[in-house]
């Protein structure tokens, strides 16, 4: 499967980012296609409907989700919601980039949790057709240490990780073949 995964976040080497990045890697180990957008190294403008020229950047995201079986979304929780970032490339896609097409949230909080954004962000995909994998990721705190090596030094943020991954692709295979 081709998997486009977003790294929601304006921040160098965010918490957020590093986890899409962990996710990407396990999904490729898995033997899937796992592209990774990290809109810190790829800043959008801000979303305006009366732009008539595409920004570069706007047409990479739009093609890479397009072609995407599945998605992963993740953010940090500012405010008790989803970045504004992740809020404008989500403004730049509609309706045929989500549709039918499953979409795992995911979240990086300096609290416990971020369960806020993730609620916020599940109701978004809904409006825009995705359909939410019933599970979501949500490191917070001290879960929120990765090694040099890009994976959680928690065990316990790697075993969520993993679980919830084989729920998602589960969940998306199952969607791609009923299409």
């Amino acid at each position: 499967m081709r998997i486009v995964c977003i790294a929601g976040s304006n921040r160098k080497e965010a918490t957020s980012a590093q986890l899409v990045r962990y996710v990407a890697a396990s999904l490729q180990e898995r033997g899937h296609e796992a592209k990774v957008i990290d809109l810190y190294e790829l800043p959008l403008p801000l979303y305006c409907p009366d732009d008539a020229e595409e920004h570069e950047n706007v047409k990479l995201l739009r093609e890479s989700v397009r072609e995407a079986d599945a998605v992963v979304l993740a953010t940090p929780e500012y405010h008790g919601s989803l970045s504004g970032v992740l809020k404008n490339a989500i403004d730049y896609l509609s309706f045929d980039y989500f549709n039918n097409k499953v979409v795992l949230s995911m979240s990086s909080a300096g609290g416990a949790v971020g369960v806020n954004s993730l609620t916020h962000l599940q109701t978004i995909i809904r409006n825009v057709h995705g359909i939410n994998c019933p599970e979501w990721i949500s490191i917070g705190g001290d879960a929120r240490q990765f090694t040099e090596e890009g994976q959680p030094v928690q065990e316990q943020v790697i075993q969520r990780v993993q679980k919830t991954l084989d729920y998602f692709l589960k969940l998306s295979k199952h969607t791609r073949d009923l299409a």
